[in-house]
């Protein structure tokens, strides 16, 4: 018997499915959002479950602080 690789299912935890009712339902108990709203999201930022999860927040990537701190001009 062939050997699973571990490789598609890993693949597989990092993408919603939209279209999939079990998938939508349990990142909409994950993020405490409604499942019309993990639809809309995954249809706007796509399959990527960390752009979904992104979006329910509301935050894009350029919002998002970096660890670096500014630097001010000095006078």
């Amino acid at each position: 018997m062939a050997k699973k690789s571990a490789r598609g299912r890993k693949q597989d935890r990092a993408r919603v499915a939209g279209g999939q009712d079990y998938e939508v339902r349990y990142e909409a108990k994950k993020t405490g959002k409604s499942k019309a709203k993990v639809k809309r999201a995954a249809k706007k930022a796509g399959p990527s479950r960390k752009r979904v999860e992104r979006e329910l927040r509301g935050r894009r990537r350029s919002e998002i602080p970096s660890s670096k701190p500014t630097r001010r001009p000095t006078s």
